[in-house]
């Protein structure tokens, strides 16, 4: 598998770059290159955000009905779903995604997304009317934001992609997208796709590019609204310059999730589940349930269970279907992953799987699944993202020690209870400070509002308030009578 770029997708076409900085992709199983794209530059960004600017100001995207807009992003779909095993190969080739969770999550993802807000908007009120205080109708207009910069992470980054373009497309709005330097060649591939779909000049655009490319899109005069998933840390910077530019923004970001085993759950259930919970994507995952709480009388039980189920994990090729774990993006974040490992040993921590490179893979960011028992929940370990296949099992005495133990942390992304009593474990649910939570598992799910509380980020993405986030509101005001 080889995929070597030498243009950028901009304005419906692919064109020469200004920068003449080549990003090099390289293998997270072999670390040998697979491919190569242009690293764009703040000359690149301009070009793009003109293009989009031109094409939401211009060429009537904004102005279409909705459902011709729905029916483009039906094609956009089509054309995905004709690249889904390339696109999920290239994902897992690029970070180390088993391939079994990289076909759902990035093969046919996207084109899920799309046809999701595509039905959304052909049924979605663009306006309505109200009564006022006064006589006659307020009549109250959603109209498309305008050009929309997004920027995603490598971890899935077809997903997270979409999650932004596909309600923004819908909204009438135009997208430049900057993926991540790890992940380009997928999105490049997703570029093909859109042409393929006949999307209007400048409605897409892509800008692979690091640190510059990245600052650039975020300050930019051209852009209307700002989408981020990524880290808190870099989130915060973002945010930063959002609210001096007076700038919409939406920021999904870190996350350090609970997994509350309730005293009645069976174990073999819930810890089975954590395989799918805790362990996905090789941890690096920010919806990750790295914090299981398990009850006092318990622990000794649960805390066995979770460390022979991280000890039967399968960890090697992650193109071969046994694979459950593979490696991790890159060698400086499996170094990041040791340091804290390193940490929580330092902390007293007691490790009872993993914690080290398997020793029958010699090539590869390979990490063993690693849990540590005897947590604190004011360790590091129990405190820090860590994003990689690393969990911690805590103790707690009562519902409400769990209850808090789970909200004591900066985030608030997601997390699980797992029970035999579903509206005890619902009940319990409500409690917890976070934007998404399962009984007995967690899935995301196009139709639910996602997004974090805390450190965790701001607004909402999927459903239909991921729509309503590419909307500025208006209020047309009924004429004045004496």
């Amino acid at each position: 598998m080889k995929h070597d770029y030498t243009s950028l997708f901009i304005d419906g076409q692919w064109v020469a770059p200004h920068s003449a900085d080549v990003n090099t992709v390289i293998n997270a199983t072999t670390e040998e290159a697979m491919g190569r794209t242009p690293i764009s530059d703040s000359a690149d960004v301009d070009a793009a955000v003109a293009a989009a600017r031109r094409a939401f100001d211009g060429t009537g995207w904004s102005d279409l009905e909705p459902a011709a807009r729905a029916d483009t992003l039906e094609r956009f779909a089509h054309e995905l779903e004709k690249r889904s095993t390339l696109i999920a190969e290239t994902v897992t080739a690029e970070n180390g995604m088993p391939i079994t969770l990289s076909v759902p999550a990035n093969g046919y993802s996207g084109a899920g997304f799309l046809r999701y807000y595509a039905g959304l908007i052909r049924e979605f009120p663009l306006e309505e009317t109200r009564a006022g205080d006064r006589p006659g109708e307020i009549l109250v207009r959603r109209e498309p934001l305008g050009v929309v910069a997004a920027l995603v992470p490598w971890n899935y980054p077809q997903a997270l992609a979409m999650m932004k373009i596909a309600p923004a497309l819908a909204a009438g709005c135009t997208v430049v997208l900057k993926p991540a330097l790890e992940t380009a060649l997928d999105a490049n591939i997703m570029a093909e796709a859109a042409a393929a779909a006949g999307l209007p000049p400048g409605v897409f655009n892509v800008v692979p590019g690091g640190i510059e490319a990245g600052q650039a899109l975020v300050a930019h005069p051209g852009v209307d609204k700002v989408s981020f998933t990524g880290s808190t840390a870099t989130g915060r910077i973002i945010g930063e310059v959002a609210g001096r530019l007076l700038r919409p923004v939406t920021l999904e970001l870190g996350g350090k999730s609970a997994a509350i085993v309730l005293d009645d759950a069976d174990v073999a259930t819930a810890v089975g589940g954590l395989a799918e919970v805790s362990f996905p994507n090789n941890g690096q995952t920010c919806t990750a349930n790295t914090r299981v709480l398990a009850p006092a009388r318990r622990y000794a039980q649960i805390l066995d269970a979770v460390t022979d189920l991280a000890k039967s994990l399968t960890v090697g090729d992650p193109f071969d279907p046994a694979t459950a774990v593979g490696p991790v993006v890159s060698a400086r974040q499996r170094e990041r992953i040791e340091g804290y490992i390193a940490t929580g040993r330092g902390e007293g921590a007691r490790l009872t799987a993993g914690g080290g490179r398997p020793a029958h893979l010699e090539r590869g960011w390979f990490l063993e699944p690693t849990v540590f028992g005897d947590v604190r929940n004011d360790m590091v370990i129990a405190r820090e993202e860590i994003f990689g296949p690393v969990i911690t099992v805590i103790p707690y005495r009562t519902d409400t020690e769990a209850v808090e133990l789970a909200n004591d942390n900066e985030y608030g992304l997601a997390g699980s209870v797992w029970t035999g009593d579903v509206e005890r474990g619902t009940a319990l649910a409500r409690r917890i400070r976070t934007g998404t939570i399962g009984i007995n598992g967690y899935r995301i799910d196009n139709a639910a509002p996602f997004g974090g509380y805390k450190a965790s980020g701001l607004g909402r993405e999927n459903g239909p308030e991921g729509l309503m986030a590419y909307f500025q509101t208006k209020s047309i005001l009924p004429p004045v009578t004496a």
